[in-house]
């Protein structure tokens, strides 16, 4: 997705640039996607602009640098799948902790990483067997601890 206050002109057009957001495309166009050149980046690479219709109040400009591709469709299912892989990132991030290795070592690095996915893929099964989030299960995981810890404390402090 690209910005829709970013300058672009038709491809082979010697026009000023202008918003990509002010760019008129054809039907045929909507569905197969028009060759532009965006400013500030060289002219050897060719792009495509693709508008995804996400909602019914919200249109993406997509921009791809494969000009092979000539379906909206495709690209707005390439995009949804973007979106997961982001979601994913996040919730690793946010409910395991994963970014949290001090570790310098590359080979405990990959193991922490790996762990951390596991744990991810077993809380999602939890998640989905219960209907919940991933954070609403991590949160009940920790209260349900909480609580146990705080009933029976499995280590004894005595202050002298």
């Amino acid at each position: 997705p690209i910005k829709s206050n970013r300058l672009a002109r038709e491809a082979g057009s010697t026009e000023h640039y202008a918003h990509i957001s002010k760019l008129t495309l054809s039907d045929e166009e909507l569905k197969a996607g028009k060759l532009i050149r965006l400013k500030n980046m060289p002219a050897s690479i060719p792009m495509k602009l693709f508008r995804v219709f996400v909602a019914t109040n919200r249109v993406d400009n997509v921009v791809t640098n494969d000009t092979a591709q000539h379906c909206a469709d495709d690209t707005r299912q390439v995009c949804a799948m973007r979106w997961l892989i982001e979601q994913f990132h996040r919730e690793l991030k946010q409910t395991t902790g994963v970014d949290a290795c001090q570790c310098r070592k590359q080979r405990i690095q990959r193991n922490h990483i790996v762990c951390a996915t596991l744990v991810w893929v077993r809380m999602k099964q939890l998640a989905y067997q219960t209907k919940e989030s991933v954070y609403a299960m991590k949160k009940g995981l920790l209260k349900n601890y909480l609580i146990e810890q705080l009933k029976n404390p499995t280590i004894k402090m005595s202050f002298a």
